[in-house]
Parts: C-alpha cells; sequence; structure tokens
C-alpha cells in the first residue's frame, strides 16, 4: 500500500467512466456531465491513508487524557472553489483564463457551473469533444478549451495511527454544511456504537430545518425530490479504532486491519 498505489486505483475508475462516457455519448450524451467526489480511507499496517476528490471530509477523533475530550483532527484536503486557496490554486492553472472561478449567486463556482476543481467524471469539463451539442446548453461552454479544467488526482494525507486515536468520521458535504467537525465528533463521542451515523445525519437534517424555520418532522415529510432545495445528499461512515490490535500491529508489523465497527448510513436526495 502505498500513496501511488491509491492514485493509480484514482485513475483507474476515472479512465474506465470515461470509457463508459466514450460508449454512451451517442445514445446517452447528457452522461458526460454526470460525476462524483471521491473520499478513501485505508488502513495499512497502522497507517490511514485519506484520499479525497472533491468536498467530502475524513475527521479523526483523537482522545486527549488530560482532559477526557477527543479532539476533531481534520484528514482530507477538499477542493471546492469557495475555499479561497482553491480558487487561487484554479486561477494560478489556468492564467489565460480570466473567467475560470466565477462568482454567481453568491457562490463561487469553476466557470460559472460547478463547486468542485476535482472530481472522478464531469467529463464536460475535462474533454473538449465532449463539451458539444447535444450536451444541454446549460453545460456548454462558449468557448472552446485546450486542457482539462478539472482534475481527477487525489489529494492524499498518511496517518500514524496512535492509541488515543478513538474513530474516523466519512462523510460527504452535506453532513459538514451544517456541522462543524468538533461537533460531529462529540455526537460520536457521546454516543459510540449506538447508531453515530445515523444520529449524524438526524442532527445535520434538524440543523437544516432549524436554518429553514419548519420543523424536522415537516422536512422529513417533503418529497425526496423537492428536498434537494433544502439540504444536500449526506453519506456518513464511522470507523471505530481498536488500540489494541494497533499495538500488535506495530509490533508484529503484520498487515492487521484495527477495526473494531464500522456504521454507514446514506442519505440520497434526486
Amino acid at each position: 500500500m502505498s500513496a501511488d498505489v491509491i492514485c493509480k486505483a484514482y485513475q483507474a475508475t476515472e479512465d474506465g467512466f470515461l470509457s463508459l462516457v466514450t460508449k454512451q455519448w451517442p445514445m446517452k450524451p447528457q452522461i458526460a456531465a454526470v460525476g462524483s467526489c471521491c473520499l478513501v480511507g485505508v488502513i495499512c499496517n497502522g497507517t490511514l491513508y485519506v484520499a479525497n476528490l472533491g468536498d467530502s471530509r475524513a475527521v479523526l477523533g483523537r482522545a486527549v487524557k488530560a482532559t477526557g475530550e477527543v479532539l476533531a483532527i481534520q484528514l482530507s484536503a477538499e477542493h471546492n472553489v469557495c475555499i479561497e486557496s482553491v480558487r487561487r490554486e484554479m486561477q494560478s492553472l489556468h492564467p489565460d483564463d480570466s473567467q475560470i472561478v466565477v462568482l454567481k449567486h453568491n457562490v463561487w463556482r469553476v466557470k460559472g457551473l460547478i463547486q468542485i476543481s476535482r472530481s472522478i467524471g464531469d467529463v464536460y469539463l475535462k474533454k473538449a469533444e465532449f463539451n458539444r451539442e447535444p450536451l444541454y446548453p446549460k453545460f456548454r461552454l462558449r468557448e472552446p478549451f485546450r486542457k482539462p479544467i478539472l482534475s481527477a488526482d487525489p489529494s492524499i494525507s498518511m496517518h500514524e495511527l496512535q492509541p488515543h486515536d478513538q474513530f474516523v468520521i466519512f462523510a460527504s458535504d452535506g453532513l459538514w454544511e451544517h456541522l462543524s467537525n468538533q461537533e460531529a465528533v462529540n455526537i460520536v463521542q457521546n454516543h459510540p456504537r449506538s447508531g453515530s451515523a445515523k444520529r449524524l445525519v438526524k442532527t445535520a437534517l434538524q440543523e437544516a430545518a432549524k436554518k429553514r424555520e419548519m420543523r424536522y418532522s415537516d422536512l422529513k415529510k417533503i418529497d425526496r425530490g423537492v428536498r434537494r432545495h433544502f439540504h444536500d445528499d449526506i453519506t456518513v461512515i464511522v470507523v471505530f479504532l481498536d488500540s489494541n490490535l494497533m499495538s500488535r500491529a506495530s509490533s508484529a508489523r503484520a498487515l492487521i486491519y484495527p477495526l473494531e465497527g464500522a456504521e454507514l448510513t446514506s442519505l440520497r436526495i434526486y
């Protein structure tokens, strides 16, 4: 396992989707505008590798013995042009394009279309041959581009797991839109292994309802096709770490996955 191996896996996924788009283009040209964020966590020999494309996020919960608190540590880098450093990165990569990032309806977007700068898919902003008719006009750029606008290169970090590392939350931006890193970690710490992922989703939905000045029960009644206007999709995975297994992995240098349990909850709204 290495960062290079993970990069190759991402590229293979990107190439596979590009092949699918190429085959489907004559019958389903709108597939060229389909894309996804991609957050990956791999634990090998006591090291946690976190790779990310887009604006999903991985957050570690680390116990502080002196206070009994659990500290939230963000492990992933995000690629959303609402972040100033990401805007600067895009501008440096495309110095000849003054419209590479545009403020539209008070939201920064790449070419006025999409918020993320890296993804799997979205080939209409990576391959000029797919940015044309019969793709819907709202996706087509007025001028052709010579090099990819979006990237499929993940940001990768490596973290040597310690006995006081308790769990990792992997979640899409639908969660982080409503909860801070520390708020999410506190929820998991206060309700370990008892539906933590579901609690995170429910709390985020309660916050979304509050921002709309409505009740949570009323938000739940809204049809999913309409709820897209109230909150984004939310996917959460909580992985609990076992310090005993990590200790044995460190001493034996064996391939041990130090996971005591994991929970997954996903809410999709189309």
